[in-house]
């Protein structure tokens, strides 16, 4: 009976190993088969995806990138400077046929911003045919010479213009213009500063350079303005500036407070101007007991018609 008893069990644990592995096989591939639905999903899926892309892409070079509706014909340019619309289409490096949506607007932009003449621009798309382009220039208001020294060659002068905020600009070519320059593009002379060169575009933070720029900006809304032109302004000496007029007049100005000082000089030369004599050499930088030159009477010009004030090209708002 012990005998039976052992030989039933083993049959029945060989058995249920037998089940055990069939319920592992079928498992495996059960995972296989969902590995391979879930491959096939997803490539499926990936297929649909990119078809639809492809497609979209093709619709949306259809309609828009090779839409001959959308053909650059016009060209809107807007500046408040003096520089040619032509010239400034040949900065932006644009051509006739292009379609709008292939522009490049922000290297446009940048293209044009480059340019040391141009401090700020703005390139905006017009459906269906025009690209505007506004312009706002740099304002010259004085002149400044340096000294060049190149080996083998000698030293030379090269002079450059500067706006208010002191940034290098190149004269302007005539073809580059869209007028002629007027009589009010005279500008200061710049004098006694010493640097090793001017590069176009670049800022000069020179002390002596801002505070020349700083006087002029003060000049054009002074007292002063419309009486006597600022020729030129000697920065050589650290804490004055020197400047000539066209009335053949040194004055010496303090850096500071220099509206003071403008209506100080308006005193003195009004006057003059009752006493029929003009101001030789005035040092406007000492607070009291200023020391005051009187031209010649011999030397003094013929008597002139009050000056008419320049109006610059640049449509700009000077406040």
């Amino acid at each position: 009976m012990k005998w039976l008893r052992r030989k039933r069990n083993a049959r029945t644990v060989q058995r249920n190993v037998l089940d055990v592995k069939m319920r592992a096989s079928q498992l495996r591939l059960r995972r296989l088969q969902a590995l391979v639905y879930a491959a096939t999903a997803l490539a499926v899926v990936g297929l649909t995806l990119y078809l639809c892309w492809r497609a979209g892409d093709w619709l949306i070079a259809r309609m828009m990138y090779d839409n001959p509706a959308y053909t650059l014909k016009n060209l809107d340019i807007q500046t408040d400077g003096v520089i040619a619309p032509d010239q400034i289409r040949r900065w932006a490096g644009l051509r006739d046929g292009e379609n709008l949506f292939r522009l490049d607007l922000r290297r446009i932009k940048r293209d044009l911003e480059l340019v040391p003449a141009i401090e700020q621009a703005s390139v905006e798309r017009v459906l269906p045919e025009t690209l505007r382009i506004t312009v706002v220039e740099r304002e010259p208001v004085a002149q400044v010479t340096t000294t060049v020294v190149r080996e083998g060659e000698p030293p030379r002068a090269v002079s450059c213009l500067l706006d208010a905020e002191g940034c290098v600009l190149l004269p302007l070519e005539p073809r580059q213009r869209a007028i002629p320059p007027t009589p009010a593009e005279r500008y200061p002379l710049i004098t006694g500063a010493h640097f090793a060169g001017l590069t176009p575009g670049r800022k000069i933070e020179l002390p002596q350079i801002q505070a020349a720029l700083r006087l002029i900006r003060i000049f054009e809304q002074s007292p002063m303005a419309g009486l006597v032109e600022l020729q030129r302004i000697d920065v050589s000496a650290p804490d004055v500036l020197v400047v000539g007029t066209d009335q053949q007049a040194e004055i010496c100005l303090g850096l500071n407070d220099l509206e003071r000082q403008l209506n100080r000089w308006r005193l003195l030369h009004d006057l003059g101007q009752r006493q029929g004599r003009q101001i030789a050499s005035l040092d406007l930088s000492v607070v009291e007991n200023i020391p005051l030159r009187w031209q010649e009477m011999a030397s003094l010009p013929p008597s002139q018609t009050p000056k008419i004030k320049k109006l610059s090209p640049y449509r700009k708002k000077h406040v």
